[in-house]
């Protein structure tokens, strides 16, 4: 049956169907200017990576427009036969795309983030006050894994449950299982958290579950970092031995931002905790034109081109440590079998957050990062170095030599800059990095470089050269 749409649109909805460059120049205008970032830089935030054109797609649907809390078939909202369709359907996709078996594993695929998703499953696991054990901060964990200072909780995971850290072992940069079974005879935690947003070296599940079996403890593993790893089959799996698994989809999973939640349906109704976890626990309804868009990267994420693109993504890290590595600098763990290379700085007498401002200046994202024995967050003696976005954009090994040579090039400007500079302080440090002519030259070479490879999800053409941007 043909539409006979008769009336006419009131003055008050005139703007809802004006595009946004018409509608909002400013915003549209800011837009153009991070297209233009993204594709003239070297993007080196292991956190970070390109999508692609049809999860952005599903992701600036009109599936924002419908409200569903609940789980598909059990919704608070009429209208939701499709929206229970893209989530169920998105539920099966990601069982496909870690090869689980439905009937041993289910997933709840709401969580807004990875910290919202950590969070409900914690809720779901143990009870305020409870005990557990996740992975230290400087050693290379996560905020949402009981991250706490001698003066301050810092995190929801140690403002309501009683935390005790785990630690590398300094000299090698690994993890201290040893240490870790030691302490946890005295802590005896009911949780123990597998996982990391700055560690270069793969788990051993089976040591950590042996130690969670201890305690009659659960195992988590928040892979948010690694998940697409797993799911090409280029990390350890964590499923075969964890009773919960959290991770973002928009790292190595190659999605839009959000969280999942897998849990082991055969063990102590774990399906019912995670799921009223989330809601009416944690959340409210859920981002149906998100859950979408995760559901278009889980499909791909399950091909064989992306279990190529993992591969590669590991094959690039290693081949930007060892480059690294031969112009003598120190990596932690010396050198990686992930997607990140954790890189201490202080050797140089060098702080991660003045090479993370030149590499700013340059072109080049990278992010601060503290290194085990810091004691500043804000201030700290390393920086960490991702190859998921630049493999998306077609970075081969050799590229990322030619990466490792920029890098190396900026902690030559830094460092003679710091020498320069009126005080160690960082806004002196910003003062003397003006007008300097190496900055220059290296942003140029930079963007030369990274302009001639090919940029996923829009089409940079049409961007307006940067000259023109009024804000460099």
């Amino acid at each position: 049956m043909p539409f006979n749409t008769t009336h006419e649109t009131d003055s008050w909805n005139s703007f809802l169907s004006t595009p946004l460059q018409e509608d909002d120049p400013e915003i549209y205008e800011l837009i153009q200017k991070e297209k233009h970032r993204q594709f003239s830089g070297l993007e080196l935030i292991a956190s970070e990576n390109f999508t692609s054109l049809s999860v952005m797609e599903a992701n600036g649907s009109p599936l924002t427009n419908k409200y569903s809390e609940g789980l598909p078939g059990a919704r608070y909202y009429g209208g939701n036969e499709y929206i229970d369709q893209i989530e169920n359907l998105c539920r099966v996709r990601a069982l496909k795309a870690f090869r689980l078996n439905p009937v041993e594993w289910g997933v709840n695929v709401q969580p807004y983030s990875g910290s919202t998703a950590n969070f409900a499953a914690l809720t779901a696991l143990i009870k305020p006050h409870d005990r557990l054990m996740g992975l230290d901060l400087p050693s290379g964990g996560h905020l949402t894994h009981g991250w706490q200072t001698a003066k301050k909780k810092i995190s929801t995971s140690s403002i309501y449950f009683e935390s005790m850290p785990y630690q590398i072992n300094p000299e090698t940069g690994l993890i201290d299982y040893d240490r870790l079974e030691e302490n946890s005879l005295l802590f005896k935690p009911k949780l123990l958290i597998c996982g990391a947003s700055a560690y270069a070296r793969d788990w051993d599940y089976a040591r950590l579950r042996k130690i969670a079996d201890l305690h009659g403890a659960y195992l988590m593993a928040d892979i948010a970092h690694i998940s697409g790893l797993v799911a090409g089959q280029e990390a350890n799996n964590p499923f075969e031995l964890c009773d919960v698994v959290t991770t973002t989809t928009h790292k190595t999973l190659r999605g839009p931002r959000a969280g999942l939640i897998f849990f082991r349906k055969t063990k102590e109704d774990l399906e019912t905790r995670v799921n009223n976890a989330v809601f009416p626990s944690c959340q409210g309804g859920p981002h149906n034109n998100t859950i979408a868009a995760v559901a278009v990267a889980l499909k791909q994420a399950a091909s064989p081109e992306f279990r190529e693109y993992a591969k590669q993504v590991r094959a690039n890290a290693v081949a930007l440590a060892d480059a690294l590595n031969g112009y003598g600098y120190r990596l932690m763990t010396s050198g990686t079998e992930n997607h990140l290379i954790l890189w201490d700085l202080r050797p140089l007498h060098l702080t991660g957050s003045k090479l993370e401002k030149i590499c700013d200046m340059a072109n080049i994202t990278i992010n601060k990062n503290s290194i085990h024995g810091d004691s500043s967050m804000l201030s700290p003696g390393g920086v960490r170095l991702g190859t998921p976005a630049l493999t998306s954009r077609s970075f081969k090994e050799q590229d990322f030599v030619k990466v490792a040579e920029f890098l190396h090039r900026a902690v030559q400007i830094a460092v003679s800059i710091q020498d320069k500079a009126s005080s160690k302080l960082m806004k002196d440090f910003v003062v003397a990095c003006q007008d300097n002519e190496e900055i220059s030259t290296l942003k140029n070479e930079v963007e030369t470089f990274a302009t001639s490879f090919p940029m996923p999800g829009f089409d940079p053409t049409s961007l307006v050269p940067e000259e023109s941007h009024d804000h460099y």
